[in-house]
């Protein structure tokens, strides 16, 4: 009797540390995508500030070409237009630039996102499913799922909890 006693503890142990590793996982993927989230915020904040800019400097070049009009009669139409729109590359090259390096470095972002959820849902497959699930049960699962049976009906169906069969269906990106 004190070895079963033993064994049961041991199990019930070792559940208890999967159940940890999992919450810390879950937790990491979800600081990581709070990361990514103020990350994005913070460029659409610079973008809708360059955007302003560009319509400021727009809005400057008109009424330069205006003045430009008025006051000089000694450059052509053409040369107005030219010098007009050498001064608008010269403002807003830099701005081009720079929405480039920010698009660039949101890139490199969304991959580093991607790869790191990659290797958790990896590493989330790797773990053992809890001892009620085995190879077939997952197999039952997806199948029922795709007939259109609901996650609670396929848990009591099976006898597992719901959250196995999200679980599973999630392991196996199906939900």
């Amino acid at each position: 009797m004190p070895q079963q006693y033993m064994q049961y503890f041991q199990l019930e142990y070792i559940i208890v540390v999967m159940a940890g590793i999992i919450l810390y996982l879950l937790y990491y993927v979800y600081s990581k995508d709070a990361q990514y989230s103020r990350n994005m915020h913070s460029i659409a904040s610079v973008i809708e500030e360059l955007n302003r800019e560009v319509f400021y400097l727009k809005k400057n070049t008109k009424e330069i070409e205006l003045k430009n009009k008025v006051s000089s009669k000694h450059m052509s139409d053409e040369e107005i237009y030219q010098e007009i729109e050498r001064s608008v590359y010269d403002l807003v090259h830099p701005l081009s630039q720079a929405i480039k390096q920010m698009q660039d470095s949101v890139d490199m972002i969304e991959a580093q996102v991607d790869s790191r959820v990659s290797n958790l849902e990896s590493g989330v497959k790797q773990i053992s499913i809890p001892g009620s699930m085995h190879g077939n049960d997952d197999e039952k699962v997806i199948a029922l799922y795709k007939q259109g049976i609901s996650v609670e009906e396929i848990s009591k169906e099976l006898h597992i909890s719901k959250a196995e069969v999200e679980f599973v269906l999630k392991i196996n990106k199906i939900k």
